[in-house]
């Protein structure tokens, strides 16, 4: 059965709720979307604008998974850097590294451009802050500063000491900081609505409360759901971590594991002040990282406590508590007034996951925590397949994955087990 929206802060906070009809019936597009989060909506959005005729068919409510479960910072980490910039060095040689460093900043453009042009109030700002947990993390900061130096991008970087810290952040745990101007931070949900809003208004058809069954292939492709059918020139299945659609060929690729997240009650302006003077967005160096921010009515939103298992935490208020007031000891005993989890999309090597099941049918799927702009990133670049550009698409398409064999219950397993090495490893240097 379908299901309502998870009791989260942005759930609670929605400008303008949706309200989509269920699939009934044939209908006939260009495009089938199967999945109304970021990325199915702003592909939704993207062929809209170019002129196709698009249905999205979402299985709950727009921006019901991990769309609408994220800590809304928009950054530009890259996940996966390392692996897919050596491998796009055998596509494309030598302009592998300013790929993807550009494709750092792609994601924001995209969403501020569009949050512009549309009017989307999303509480849309700037600033953000990688903190350093421990005193090598600085290393690795300075080396990101250095780089946004080299290539014309300082005005936006702050390179911060320990001593500096408490002019940005009211929290006795850093050692340094990199302050980043050029990040974001936002209202998923509000965002995604907005989006869909948009591409609703240029014809596309959303349809909510419609779950796919199957999908049919053929030179036509065939989305079928309990009362409906779409029939479409092509497919892009979007579901990341929230569907089993094509397992013969999606099988062992992509492992759901489940992210926390919290926010407590408002709080004073003074205490706001006091933990995050400069209103910015925060995560650590951490390989397993807390994330948070303040939210537009002066709320601490705090998330982590990964379960790389795929199961949610059974209390993940009590899970988050511990690491809050770690980070913040004046606000020990807040109020956790929402508490919600949801489920990224992990792939091991960490690269985006673009390609086809059949010549009509493809997917985008797998960014392994850093959802909010590299969804909008792959949405273009399906879009523009799909509009006959091929290029960057191919170039996804062609990255050798690590798939897993046996089930997916093993494949979490031999995740968690990673896991918890690489965070002893970190502990332990």
């Amino acid at each position: 059965m379908p299901a309502e929206r998870c009791a989260s802060y942005y759930n609670a906070t929605i400008n303008q709720e949706s309200d989509y009809p269920a699939l009934e019936g044939e209908i006939r597009v260009d495009v089938a979307i199967v999945g109304g989060g970021f990325t199915g909506v702003a592909t939704a959005l993207e062929l809209s604008e170019k002129g196709y005729k698009v249905a999205l068919i979402e299985a709950n409510k727009i921006a019901w998974g991990a769309t609408g479960r994220n800590g809304g910072q928009v950054t530009g980490s890259l996940s996966g850097d390392a692996a897919m910039t050596k491998q796009l060095r055998h596509q494309i040689g030598n302009e592998a590294e300013d790929y993807v460093w550009n494709m750092r900043w792609r994601g924001h453009d995209i969403i501020k451009n569009r949050v512009a042009k549309y009017g989307i109030d999303c509480d849309l700002k700037f600033g953000h802050i990688q903190t350093a947990y421990q005193p090598k993390h600085m290393q690795e900061l300075r080396a990101m500063h250095d780089e946004a130096q080299r290539r014309g991008m300082g005005e936006f970087m702050t390179l911060v000491s320990a001593d500096e810290m408490p002019a940005y952040l009211g929290s006795p745990l850093y050692h340094g900081g990199l302050v980043n101007r050029r990040n974001m931070h936002l209202h998923s949900v509000n965002l995604c609505l907005g989006e869909a809003r948009a591409a609703a208004g240029l014809g596309a058809l959303i349809f909510e409360h419609s779950p796919v069954l199957d999908i049919e292939e053929g030179e036509l492709a065939t989305v079928i759901t309990a009362k409906g059918k779409v029939r479409a020139n092509s497919v892009l299945i979007a579901g990341n971590a929230y569907h089993k659609l094509a397992r013969p060929q999606l099988r062992g690729m992509l492992f759901p594991v489940s992210l926390g997240n919290c926010a407590t009650a408002i709080l004073p302006d003074e205490i706001a002040s006091q933990l995050n003077p400069q209103d910015l967005a925060v995560y650590d160096c951490r390989f397993v990282l807390d994330y948070y921010r303040l939210t537009a009515d002066k709320r601490l939103m705090f998330g982590g406590g990964t379960n790389y298992s795929g199961r949610d935490p059974k209390n993940v208020a009590a899970e988050l508590r511990p690491a809050i007031e770690r980070t913040f000891p004046q606000l020990k005993g807040v109020d956790i007034e929402f508490a919600w989890a949801g489920m990224a999309g992990i792939v091991i090597n960490r690269i985006p996951q673009l390609g086809k099941v059949s010549p009509n049918v493809f997917y985008c799927q797998g960014y392994s925590g850093h959802g909010v702009a590299t969804s909008h990133i792959m949405a273009e670049i399906m879009a523009n397949a799909m509009d006959g550009q091929l290029r960057e698409f191919d170039l996804f398409a062609s990255m050798r994955h690590i798939r897993i064999p046996l089930n997916e219950w093993f494949g979490n397993q031999a995740l968690a087990l990673g896991m918890l090495y690489y965070t002893l490893r970190e502990n332990w240097r």
